[in-house]
């Protein structure tokens, strides 16, 4: 069975307007986003309902946002870039081999690694701060398990739809360079370096649709 989770994209762009009584001036904040993810896969059938297979993870994400003021001045803006790639495994077990509806579970254990960097400035006052950011040791971890239904089209190719439980681990150190202009002059009068190491972890409900073809076993 060959097959890939539909690419998830995504394009995203919004705009959020900020007011208060006066004198405290309102701000407008823009921001603009798109993304890819993509998980081709390839599985054996071990038994006439049993498969399991390799997958692979693609993912590429860009963000930008930027804040004005009330006479269209930028006075904050960041731009982001992430992009990882990682394999993994699955095993799947259909409950029944014929007909055209075909109920399964599944799960999946997906390991990576990937980058992070984002730019940008922001004023405070009339102070002008320049900071540049790049992660290193990006690592993910990520499993689940979910239960489905594929729709035979034909003989060989199925549409997935799936619903399930996902857990996935993620750390990164991000080191950051910021320069401040003090009074916006053109000259750098203060450095500045930050690196956290930053860990997280998530519990969700993962809902999707996949592809699969079917191929016939090698004669």
């Amino acid at each position: 069975m060959i097959g890939a989770t539909i690419a998830n994209s995504f394009f995203n762009s919004g705009k959020s307007e900020y007011s208060y009584p006066s004198p405290t001036q309102g701000y407008t904040s823009n921001s603009n986003n798109f993304g890819v993810t993509l998980n081709p896969s390839m599985g054996w059938f071990i038994s006439d309902n049993t498969a399991i297979g390799a997958l692979l993870n693609f993912g590429y994400s860009h963000q930008k946002t930027f804040n004005e003021n009330l006479s269209g001045t930028t006075y904050k803006r960041d731009i982001s870039n992430d992009f990882h790639i990682g394999i993994g495994g699955f095993a799947r077990n259909y409950f029944k081999s014929s007909g055209t509806l075909k109920p399964f579970g599944q799960f999946n254990l997906n390991l990576g690694i990937g980058s992070t960097t984002n730019n940008g400035f922001y004023f405070i006052n009339n102070d002008k701060s320049n900071y540049d950011g790049k992660s290193s040791g990006d690592f993910y971890i990520n499993t689940g398990v979910a239960l489905g239904l594929t729709k035979m089209l034909n003989e060989h190719t199925g549409l997935d739809f799936f619903a399930g439980y996902s857990y996935s681990y993620n750390k990164k150190t991000v080191k950051t360079t910021t320069l401040t202009d003090l009074g916006n002059n053109g000259s750098v009068d203060q450095t500045a370096i930050a690196e956290p190491t930053l860990k997280f972890t998530n519990h969700g409900i993962a809902i999707g649709v996949g592809l699969q073809v079917f191929l016939e076993k090698r004669k």
